[in-house]
């Protein structure tokens, strides 16, 4: 008698059993190993001429084994990963996050929409509306991070809200499930970036989006090594991305996959981490008199701190923080050129810490941030918390320099 599979034991598996199980391949004859295999493959040999007829008929509607430009069964695994991670009907797997975001808008915008965009997407996001989106003829209207004047920038054709929760930066928390209905109720569809939510500390399509795209670069790789972006969705969404891929030949390595696929199975104990150390470091930095903000939806007095405690389920390694006014450009760069454990990189969601400076001015069109300090955006790793603030402590005395 075969042996039951650990999710037949768990009917209703808690989010941490998910992600060690989740994604598994079918049992071979004699067992299977724990590690799908990585599957290279372009072309795909048939039976016989019904056989591939019939494959060909059907993958239409499902995913069957046709052609690498199609998917292979080492990426099956990991979209089936990632749905289970974000309650979705099937996911899609892209060569980089921004891939990810233009293949979602190319899919359900057509010229003569009009969509809705938060003032705090992830940057390159913008910058497609100027490169994509307007000289295509469709138009976009920034709404506030919060979401609070999303309503009434509604028109007759808008067909999508997009929004970014938290925000890229600087972390601005949306009540998702508001957005969900005033979009519905205007049959448009809601789209949400969940990269920092990572499909385990936030769950956009559980609160009523539609679409929930991510970029698995982060914490669902962790080590820095490999660009992907995921496209999760609902059953009703599914059919408008899933053709507009193939039409596009949008697939990703197998090797990459397999590499994220190896990544997500620690990356919940990571995030414990990268949240505990976290915290760590922004309670140090609040009581710093050269900080006049820490920004980060976990902290109790964060503007956006009841909606985080509402819906997510913990924080990751990521917080920013606003110098006090007096300090200019270059004391700011002095203070990151100091650090010595802290990387200086645009990334984050890898095992090392890293620190960037942020120009909310570039970032943001419906708030204005020019009256606002520098601001600092920190991705807490997986080092010793102790040595970090070491490192930020003689940070802040060059600052004096």
């Amino acid at each position: 008698m075969s042996k039951p599979s650990p999710q037949a034991k768990l009917p209703s598996p808690s989010p941490l059993t998910r992600l060690v199980h989740a994604g598994k391949q079918p049992a071979y004859e004699g067992g299977r190993p724990v590690n799908p295999p990585v599957v290279r493959a372009s072309t795909v040999l048939f039976d016989d001429t019904a056989h591939q007829r019939e494959m060909r008929q059907r993958r239409g509607e499902e995913r069957v084994f046709t052609y690498g430009a199609r998917g292979n069964p080492t990426n099956y695994a990991l979209e089936d990963l990632v749905s289970e991670l974000e309650g979705a009907y099937r996911t899609r797997l892209f060569p980089t996050g921004l891939a990810a975001i233009a293949m979602t808008l190319l899919s359900y915008l057509k010229p003569g929409d009009h969509v809705l965009m938060s003032d705090s997407v992830y940057e390159p996001a913008r910058k497609l509306v100027e490169s994509f989106l307007t000289p295509y003829n469709i138009r976009c209207t920034f709404f506030a991070a919060d979401g609070s004047d999303v309503e009434e920038k509604f028109e007759a054709g808008t067909r999508m809200v997009y929004t970014e929760c938290p925000g890229s930066l600087v972390y601005e928390m949306c009540d998702m499930p508001r957005l969900a209905t005033i979009a519905h109720a205007r049959g448009a569809l809601l789209v949400a970036d969940n990269t920092w939510g990572s499909g385990h500390q936030y769950r956009p399509l559980a609160l009523g989006a539609d679409v929930s795209v991510m970029a698995a670069t982060k914490y669902l790789s962790g080590h820095s090594d490999v660009m992907m972006g995921t496209v999760a969705t609902t059953q009703a969404a599914w059919q408008a991305l899933n053709e507009r891929s193939d039409a596009f030949g949008m697939t990703v390595s197998p090797d990459d996959a397999w590499l994220v696929l190896r990544g997500t199975r620690s990356m919940a104990a990571r995030l414990a981490v990268h949240e505990s150390s976290a915290l760590k470091v922004a309670a140090w930095l609040q009581a710093r008199s050269e900080v006049a903000t820490v920004f980060c939806p976990a902290l109790p007095g964060d503007p956006g701190h009841a909606l985080w405690k509402r819906d997510c389920k913990g924080t990751n390694g990521l917080l920013s923080f606003e110098f006090q006014k007096g300090f200019d450009q270059a004391a700011a760069e002095r203070f990151i050129d100091s650090l010595r454990l802290f990387g200086l990189g645009a990334s984050w969601g890898g095992y090392e810490s890293l620190v960037t400076l942020a120009n909310l001015r570039n970032a943001r069109s419906v708030t204005d941030w020019s009256g606002h300090g520098q601001i600092v955006r920190l991705h807490i790793g997986l080092e010793d918390p102790a040595d970090l603030l070491a490192d930020l402590q003689q940070g802040f005395a060059a600052l004096q320099a």
